[in-house]
């Protein structure tokens, strides 16, 4: 019997969707020798992480075995599997593998944070494979809401791991390569060991539909449209950024980009020859001087995103063009869980300016990159794989995936962050738990999501913030405490100023202090403390952050 193994280890993306990062591994155990697949982000709310950028994974456990890494093997170029590379490079150090659209985008990352763009090396697809260590990897072209997304084809010594990333089955993609049933069947046909598989929409029940199918319905929309036509979609789905074009453009309304991702996404695709065809446009600057009925903009922002140009537009003026009455105002996206709220109140926003806003509840203007049910199921069936793991859903989305592949006799597992699953038997097995936390980026300054900063930030919103400064000499007060509030009401129940009240009180404490508790300025702290926090809790209800400033004289 061997005394090497085979392991999968998820440090982001099993049980939440975003923030994907995957370590392989094969070796003696506590040896092994690891490949990363994706170093993706997640995003905050205002709920739970107020003043984050943006949330990657907590890689300590990596960044111990940095001198294990072989390589960093990028999917895709969606935010959620390459956001992080930059950020986190410095502290792994091995060099990256991508395909050429998902490297310009990686390279660019990485030269922002000081680092040489030429460490991501572009890979030609499947049947190229790259060889590090004890793997060959090869990157399989796929279909999804991106140009040249890619399965990643691990072959090791414990056997065939299929990598799916985010993936459909789309026959007529518009941009990027077709789904090819017969090229997936005869990668299963030497076995595959394990299947890790996107499961997203494992509880969509219908199969899913084509990009294709999408561009006449938004013809018919921009043909019929009286006034200027403005749509968004996720900047990164290039095919539906160019369905839209083309669709404007036959309409005979030119076009115009608004939004630096908008830009940068076509622009990358044009570079690296992924879109050979992308119809002309037109500054925002010439956009003002064309009748509005003979214009559509394309513009970033579908999730509602503040800064975005959708929300600039539905508040007034961006960069020099305006929405009127009788504008229509084109959703061609889902909105993520979670960003309801902002979408909602663009949508409202919009409005009250008298615009048309379609949103996708009848799904005839979008349709999803990711692999519903039966087409799960159909994967399963192609490759015939020994073990299916499910990856990238939240907890009920790899349970319900664990139960689909059993039922196509397959052995499988829940697995989410931060448990070490052994691939090496004939059925997966958790043998280890990993620490799997966040890593927030706050400012230009990384800080892990348990070190207390965003919950006393949390705190803060919630209660407010009071600061006491006094003056001591000796065991004696000098003068009157004195009282800052921030963000508390001004008066509260006895209808006196807050902060006349807090005062008083601190004063009157003080005084009644024995010498001892005087005299020490963590017992003073301490008191003082506790005393707002009671004192506020009377006058208004709520007991709030308190920092207490001590000042003794010479």
């Amino acid at each position: 019997m061997s005394s090497e193994r085979l392991i999968y280890l998820a440090l982001g993306g099993a049980g939440e969707i975003g923030m994907n990062t995957y370590v392989y591994g094969w070796g003696a155990p506590g040896k092994e020798r690891l490949i990363l697949a994706d170093v993706g982000v997640t995003f905050p709310d205002m709920d739970s992480s107020p003043g984050v950028d943006i949330i990657f994974a907590d890689i300590e456990w990596l960044a111990e075995r940095a001198d294990r890494i072989e390589g960093i093997f990028i999917t895709h170029a969606h935010e959620d599997h390459v956001g992080a590379v930059g950020h986190l490079w410095d502290r792994l150090k091995a060099p990256v593998y991508a395909r050429a659209f998902t490297g310009h985008h990686a390279r660019r990352k990485i030269e922002e944070y000081g680092h040489d763009p030429e460490t991501v090396n572009i890979v030609a697809p499947w049947p190229e494979q790259i060889e590090v260590g004890p793997f060959k990897v090869g990157f399989a072209p796929i279909s999804h809401s991106i140009p040249e997304s890619s399965a990643l084809i691990i072959d090791t010594p414990g056997g065939r791991i299929v990598h799916t990333g985010d993936f459909k089955l789309d026959a007529t993609p518009i941009v990027g390569e077709p789904f090819d049933e017969a090229f997936w069947a005869d990668i299963g046909k030497g076995g595959v060991h394990a299947l890790v598989c996107d499961s997203t929409n494992v509880f969509s029940p219908k199969p899913g539909r084509s990009e294709a199918t999408v561009g006449p319905e938004i013809v018919k929309l921009v043909e019929n449209a009286p006034g200027m036509v403005v749509a968004t979609t996720f900047a990164s789905n290039v095919a539906r950024v160019k369905t839209l074009a083309e669709a404007g453009e036959a309409a005979g309304r030119s076009i115009c980009l608004l939004g630096r991702a908008m830009r940068r996404m076509i622009e990358a695709s044009v570079l690296t020859g992924v879109v050979t065809d992308f119809p002309k446009t037109i500054s925002p600057e010439e956009a003002e001087d064309i009748p509005r009925q003979n214009l559509m903009l394309l513009v970033t922002g579908s999730q509602g995103e503040r800064r975005a140009a959708s929300a600039a537009l539905s508040r007034g003026k961006y960069l020099g063009l305006e929405l009127a009455e009788g504008d229509t105002f084109l959703f061609s996206s889902k909105t993520i869980p979670g960003n309801e709220k902002g979408v909602i109140r663009v949508m409202n926003a919009l409005s009250e300016k008298g615009v048309d806003v379609v949103d996708d509840g009848t799904d005839i203007y979008h349709v999803s990159g990711h692999a519903n049910r039966p087409d799960l199921d159909r994967m399963h069936k192609l490759i015939d794989p020994k073990m299916v793991v499910p990856m990238h859903g939240e907890h009920r989305h790899l349970r319900e995936h664990a139960k689909l592949a059993e039922t196509n006799g397959a052995a499988s597992v829940v697995a989410v962050n931060g448990s070490m699953v052994d691939l090496t038997g004939d059925a997966p097995k958790i043998v280890e738990y990993i620490e799997a936390g966040r890593t927030y980026l706050d400012g230009s300054v990384q800080i892990g999501a348990l070190d207390g900063i965003v919950r006393n930030r949390l705190r803060m919103a919630m209660n407010g913030h009071v600061i006491v400064s006094v003056i001591m000499e000796d065991d004696e007060l000098v003068g009157e405490p004195w009282v800052d509030l921030m963000g508390l009401p001004e008066t509260g129940s006895s209808n006196a100023p807050l902060q006349d009240v807090l005062e008083e009180d601190l004063s009157q404490l003080i005084g009644r202090a024995s010498r001892t508790t005087r005299a020490d300025d963590d017992d003073l702290e301490d008191d003082i403390r506790k005393a707002v926090r009671k004192s506020a809790d009377d006058e208004i209800g709520k007991k709030p952050e308190v920092t207490v400033v001590i000042s003794r004289l010479a």
